[in-house]
């Protein structure tokens, strides 16, 4: 039997968005999920601020890196690599990440990685239920991203099959909800309203389902518009807008998309299982419908728990750890922050420095 201890022990750093993740994975336990959110500061503005969010993850990195070593019970000399989200995602907030992601690898003398945001999104699942099957579909569904992934290999072979032409889901989501006025994020309010209203009240349209339309592709700024526009004439013609059943119906149109688009490519594709990330993820009745329509087609569903499917420094430790695994070349001191980093590259290699001494190590490239 294998020690655990000699699994590799990564630390991960995820700064795209609005929330400072910190995770430390040994192989594929997660040991700490630290997570210091700002979106209480972007509410006022109904949507998340870049310049807010940076200086959100400055002022925590550092106590949320010292609380996720203090609950994961290790030194940060104990590490085996540190890994960090490099894109796509916003560039001010993902420069933090990955300045502090240089500091300490610098400092510890140990291999940085630079992940891929999305296909970390995938690897998070192997914490919850062991390896990913190869190949794996996955649908990644966030307030940035609507997409349709084919992994073969989650550290070198990730292909895109679909993605979001406009709005994202969870951009959506959240548009409704401040139509409707329930304030921001919209996934979890409108995922509670849902639950109390009729999914068949209203006939909202599915984008991109028509025959000659895109098989994978998704889009919901017609779904949106719509929506908004009935809303618009209820309250135009003084009649009281039905929030739970707009929710329920809204909802209902989204999730019946993604699931259908998403069953369909891996029964094109001849792949029996798919796994749902990203923050819309967690919502129920995605989950529920997903998991009605894989087993009417004999796909095996993987969905990380809620707190997982959100952005966080677990999904980024995780993968950092299987490119320790699997002897992934390090990232080289001059990586870089890339906002739309394709999910193609699911981490920035470089040369391997884990046995670079600190003063070998030019000064001049460190904070590129």
């Amino acid at each position: 039997m294998t020690d655990s201890r000699d699994e590799p022990l990564v630390l991960g750093i995820e700064t795209s968005c609005d929330e400072t993740g910190v995770g430390i994975v040994r192989g594929t336990t997660l040991l700490a999920d630290a997570i210091a959110s700002s979106v209480d500061e972007h509410a006022r503005f109904g949507g998340v601020v870049p310049e807010v969010a940076s200086r959100a993850h400055l002022e925590a990195m550092v106590p949320t890196i010292d609380r996720a070593l203090k609950e994961a019970g290790v030194s940060a000399r104990d590490l085996d690599g540190i890994a960090v989200t490099a894109g796509p995602g916003l560039a001010g907030a993902l420069l933090v990440g990955v300045s502090a992601a240089k500091a300490y690898a610098y400092a510890l003398g140990k291999p940085l990685y630079g992940v891929n945001h999305l296909a970390s999104h995938i690897c998070v699942d192997q914490l919850e239920h062991g390896a990913l099957p190869e190949p794996t579909m996955a649908l990644l569904v966030s307030g940035g991203h609507s997409s349709l992934l084919l992994s073969s290999d989650i550290t070198s072979d990730v292909r895109p099959m679909g993605a979001t032409i406009d709005d994202a889901a969870g951009e959506a989501f959240d548009k409704i909800a401040r139509v409707l006025n329930l304030g921001f994020p919209g996934g979890p309010v409108i995922d509670r309203y849902a639950r109390e209203g009729d999914p068949a009240a209203i006939a909202f349209p599915r984008g991109l389902t028509g025959p000659r339309d895109p098989a994978y592709d998704f889009s919901f700024s017609g779904l949106k518009t719509a929506v908004a526009r009935w809303i618009e004439a209820k309250r135009a013609a003084g009649e009281e807008v039905p929030v739970r059943d707009v929710s329920a119906s809204f909802q209902e149109a989204v999730v019946d998309v993604l699931t259908r688009k998403a069953v369909r490519a891996c029964k094109d594709e001849g792949v029996d299982h798919l796994m749902i990330g990203g923050g819309v993820a967690a919502n129920s009745r995605l989950r529920a419908l997903a998991q009605e329509r894989c087993e009417a087609a004999g796909i095996r569903l993987r969905v990380p728990r809620p707190k997982l499917c959100t952005d966080n420094g677990a999904m980024v430790a995780a993968l950092g750890a299987e490119m320790v695994a699997r002897n992934r070349p390090a990232s080289s001191w001059d990586l870089s922050a890339d906002s739309s980093l394709p999910v193609t590259d699911p981490h920035v290699p470089g040369h391997d420095h884990s046995h670079d001494h600190v003063h070998e190590v030019s000064k001049e490239n460190l904070y590129s």
